[in-house]
């Protein structure tokens, strides 16, 4: 019996073993690479306000018995509506963003092309959760031509996904991310003088781009340990446009200082979605969001981080409806862009509410 259950254990063990060594994992950075750094401390990169990950009264029991009462309307009851571009066809001399749901965007700016956070197959590494929304045109990197520009905020599953990028990476020249995240490219076949990894307050210029990495309230992890590598905003200047890319934030003072230091911004591109009651320090609720792009200074808002995957345990549809409730004097200029469309930014563009059509 020893001899048996011993077997089992082993087996289980091998197996487990197995699973966390795939490469959809990535690598974990040694930490001596950042000890110099004064936003690493005690072994991981830390926020700069205290940002406990889960409220005193929350636990992970309790997450998952929200989790298996969620509500009817937590998924589409049928398939999206996608507009299909041709994204090869569209004019490098116009201006634009395609939004393809939850935080992925390509934008065309300056004859060049950016794409942030590419996550076209699944939010997790694993099946049984993260799938997305049964949608009429399902985008993959098949879909895009040569990437100028490729700009990662962190390394969480659904802003990186592992078959996306190494699926896009013949068509990518330079990526740009935070620091640490770069290993897991690296070892996914990127090559070192093609990735940059800045820290925060660090700038890089690319080709006529500048871009420069500032703080965001979140962090970072695709195993266990979390914080071994960074997570950022990032500000995007260009000839013609001030961009800033959010990624994934719990609302602080940051907003308020990068709109006082590197604002007024054109476009604020900001999560409002996947919050939850249990943690409420490291994803913004729509009300924050709204907020936060009014202490960014941004002429417009695009909502992201909604309308591809249910990470929580809310509707769908809450966030985007949340912010527009909050915004019913409409002194914010929120664009609603269907997932696919092509949305000019040098002029007034009317969005539509598709969702509830």
């Amino acid at each position: 019996m020893l001899i048996y259950t011993g077997l089992a254990l082993a087996f289980l063990f091998f197996v487990v073993v197995s699973f966390l060594n795939k490469a959809v994992f990535g690598v974990e950075p040694k930490a001596s690479k950042f000890e110099s750094l004064t936003n690493f401390q005690q072994g991981s990169f830390q926020n700069q306000s205290a940002t406990p990950m889960m409220t005193e009264d929350g636990s992970y029991w309790k997450i998952i018995k929200e989790m298996l009462n969620k509500p009817k309307d937590i998924n589409p009851t049928g398939v999206l509506p996608v507009i299909k571009t041709d994204l090869k066809s569209i004019p490098l001399n116009t201006d634009s963003i395609i939004w393809f749901g939850h935080s992925s965007y390509l934008l065309i700016i300056d004859g060049k092309r950016v794409l942030v956070d590419p996550v076209f197959y699944k939010a997790s590494p694993v099946s049984f959760f993260g799938k997305a929304y049964k949608m009429s045109y399902k985008y993959t990197p098949a879909d895009f031509p040569e990437i100028d520009l490729l700009i990662i905020t962190h390394d969480h599953y659904d802003h990186l996904d592992y078959r996306a990028v190494r699926e896009l990476k013949p068509k990518v020249k330079t990526v740009i991310t935070s620091k640490g995240v770069d290993e897991h490219l690296k070892f996914w076949g990127y090559k070192a003088e093609q990735t940059i990894a800045l820290n925060w307050d660090d700038i890089a210029v690319v080709d006529c781009f500048e871009l420069i990495c500032l703080p965001a309230r979140h962090f970072s992890g695709r195993k266990f340990k979390r914080g071994q590598s960074l997570w950022s905003s990032f500000v995007l200047n260009t000839k013609t446009q001030k961009i800033y890319i959010g990624g994934d934030s719990g609302y602080d003072t940051h907003f308020k200082q990068i709109g006082e230091k590197h604002g007024p911004f054109d476009l604020a591109i900001l999560e409002c979605g996947q919050y939850g009651k249990y943690w409420p320090l490291i994803h913004m609720l729509p009300e924050e969001a709204l907020q936060a792009s009014k202490d960014l200074k941004a002429t417009k808002l695009l909502p992201v981080h909604w309308g591809k995957f249910s990470l929580s345990n809310h509707s769908w549809t809450e966030p985007v409806e949340r912010l527009l409730d909050a915004n019913s004097d409409e002194a914010q200029n929120i664009i609603t862009p269907q997932i696919g469309e092509v949305l000019p930014l040098d002029t007034e563009s009317t969005t539509t509410k598709w969702w509830r059509t």
